[in-house]
């Protein structure tokens, strides 16, 4: 693979979900690429298959027809140990809601992955406080996240997402439960990882806002992926 290959290519990629009735089908055919370091945002109406997408790409779900490569290896064709090793060190994740553990404290809620992935616990927690670092949490490391307000735990969760330094980040509208003001803090952090790291960042989101601090914004309609604001598909 060279430098110029892609990160992802999405080749004919159809999603479709049987219904009481008939099928339902909410991607249709995709075809199109996200090179390394991009950063995109993927808007459209509730429904319309974002999440679907996302999760395509974040190999927690499968396509019904076509590929979705990922530094060139068919998702869809690892076995589950192979995707679960591919998730947690090569795909970070950012929800809507940060999924932190409430009995632990924020440092330790960090480190999960890297415990997971066999790190020695020393090693663990230094990349964990040099990762709250990143996203200015040093302060509030030791706190319980019970302790920490909304957009800080959300933060914590962008943290505990590149703690590996994983070749992307994927988040499902990652503003959906902050203010407008916080929501801002946290688009500005998920920027600046993109643009001090170079961590692909894919983001679905209504935020227009936020859409727009990333350098791509793509629209689903009708199961299709247009450039926003376009009429030619993407």
């Amino acid at each position: 693979m060279t430098d110029a290959a892609p990160l992802y290519e999405l080749i004919r990629v159809r999603k479709a979900y049987q219904g009481p009735a008939e099928e339902v089908v909410v991607l249709k055919g995709l075809d199109f690429t996200i090179p390394a370091g991009d950063s995109m945002a993927i808007l459209g109406a509730s429904g319309s298959g974002k999440s679907t997408l996302l999760h395509l790409l974040g190999a927690l779900d499968k396509p019904t027809a076509g590929e979705v490569r990922f530094r060139g290896r068919d998702l869809a064709a690892l076995t589950p140990a192979e995707a679960a090793r591919v998730r947690n060190r090569e795909i970070g994740f950012v929800f809507q809601f940060h999924h932190l553990l409430p009995e632990f404290s924020t440092v330790e809620n960090v480190a999960m992955p890297a415990l997971i992935a066999g790190v020695a616990r020393r090693e663990a927690f230094d990349r964990a406080r040099a990762s709250l670092s990143l996203v200015g949490l040093d302060e509030r490391a030791e706190h319980r996240v019970t302790t920490l307000s909304g957009g800080e735990r959300q933060r914590a969760a962008i943290a505990r997402a590149v703690l590996l330094r994983p070749g992307v980040l994927l988040a499902d509208e990652p503003t959906g439960n902050l203010d407008e003001a916080t929501g801002a803090k946290v688009g500005e952090v998920l920027a600046r990882l993109n643009a001090e790291l170079g961590m692909t960042l894919v983001v679905v989101t209504h935020n227009h806002n936020l859409a727009a601090l990333m350098g791509r914004r793509l629209e689903l309609q009708g199961g299709e992926l247009y450039a926003r604001n376009e009429t030619n598909r993407s």
